[in-house]
């Protein structure tokens, strides 16, 4: 029998790179396998689904504004569109299995999946749970998850702590060093600091960042500085002999590896990224998301003495102080790279697919 797999979550980057790894891997084990993506119409998964060889349809549907709003008057009309269309979509597909990496178009489908019996897996990335997966967790069979103590927000029977799909490429970084030196053309007398502040770049990272390079300078330091797609006019023109700014990095494997700290936000891939290359972090979350999931996350990492924590109205009364403190103490250096490389989860992706795998009933 062809096995059929249908996969849903968008909205965020954040939701679509687990939803395709997961389809990589049962790709892998299922080569002649069908799949279909249903994402939101005119968020990012519609573009990066193809891109990685997917086939994808897309729903009317946007999540509820946390303010009143005159989109939240539709928001009745693309639930019942988005609810049909999914009902359509199953009839006409005949999936085996629905899989939700969350985000809102995930909602209208698994729960239309649920109710033609469909076997249904949900994944969370973070350690707060969303909206969407929340109201789904009573309909699902199994919910894989990425932190301890969900239970909170689902039915404890159904869990499976699998951690988050990452990239496969950092699973080695530590081979790497010479190569990522080479590939940004660092000099090995300076200690190199990463910064990440996500794809699109992060305002408040990016100030700091602006204001720290004569601290960075008088500590020797060399910096690779992502700073984002929003912010490439505002900061292309700051680097210099020891400072390298980019939009995009394409290789991050050599990024981490030439790495000897890294300051970050603390978005549920990111963490667990950074949790397999095991190099000293400061997360600095972003205030700015659903239910301030991002400290949820960095405080479940740094609470195991595994990672620092800066909140952002912090910053300008204690980066300094915490990253000097940081740099000059190879003992904190060490037991926070050993204690983060504890909580790392490299094998999540091949253990969401085994789950998947029991709801197919392929194991005993």
């Amino acid at each position: 029998m062809k096995l059929k797999f249908i996969i849903s979550g968008g909205g965020t980057g954040g939701h679509i790179y687990p939803a395709i790894a997961i389809a990589n891997e049962l790709k892998t084990r299922f080569p002649e396998a069908d799949f279909l993506f249903v994402g939101a119409q005119d968020r990012m998964e519609m573009e990066k689904v193809p891109q990685a060889g997917y086939k994808i349809i897309g729903l009317w549907i946007s999540g509820l504004q946390r303010s009143l709003s005159i989109q939240n008057l539709a928001f009745p009309l693309k639930l019942v569109s988005s609810l049909r269309k999914s009902q359509k979509i199953l009839k006409d597909f005949k999936p085996n299995v629905a899989i939700g990496t969350g985000g809102y178009a995930s909602a209208p489908l698994l729960r239309m999946a649920a109710l033609r019996s469909i076997p249904c897996l949900i994944q969370e990335q973070n350690s707060h749970a969303g909206i969407t997966n929340k109201w789904l967790s009573s309909k699902v069979q199994k919910i894989c998850v990425a932190y301890e103590g969900m239970q909170r927000f689902f039915p404890s029977e159904k869990i499976k702590v699998t951690g988050n799909p990452v990239r496969q490429d950092i699973l080695d970084i530590s081979s790497k060093k010479e190569e990522g030196m080479t590939f940004f053309n660092l000099k090995k007398e300076r200690k190199t600091l990463l910064v990440l502040g996500g794809s699109l770049g992060a305002r408040r990272v990016n100030q700091l960042i602006e204001k720290s390079l004569p601290f960075f300078e008088k500590n020797n330091l060399q910096v690779i500085w992502q700073c984002g797609k929003y912010y490439e006019e505002t900061y292309k023109n700051k680097g210099s002999e020891t400072v390298q700014v980019h939009t995009f990095l394409n290789r991050m494997d050599l990024a981490y590896a030439a790495a000897d700290f890294i300051i970050s936000r603390a978005g549920a891939l990111s963490v667990s990224e950074l949790c397999l290359v095991g190099k000293p972090v400061i997360f600095i979350p972003s205030p700015n998301v659903a239910e301030d999931h991002q400290t949820k996350n960095a405080m479940a990492i740094s609470e195991k003495d595994a990672a620092l924590l800066i909140k952002e109205n912090d910053l300008d009364s204690t980066f300094e102080n915490e990253f000097s403190e940081l740099i000059s103490s190879e003992e904190k250096q060490k037991a926070l790279s050993q204690n983060i490389k504890k909580l790392a989860k490299p094998n999540a992706t091949k253990d969401i697919v085994e789950e998947i795998e029991k709801l197919l009933k392929l194991k005993n």
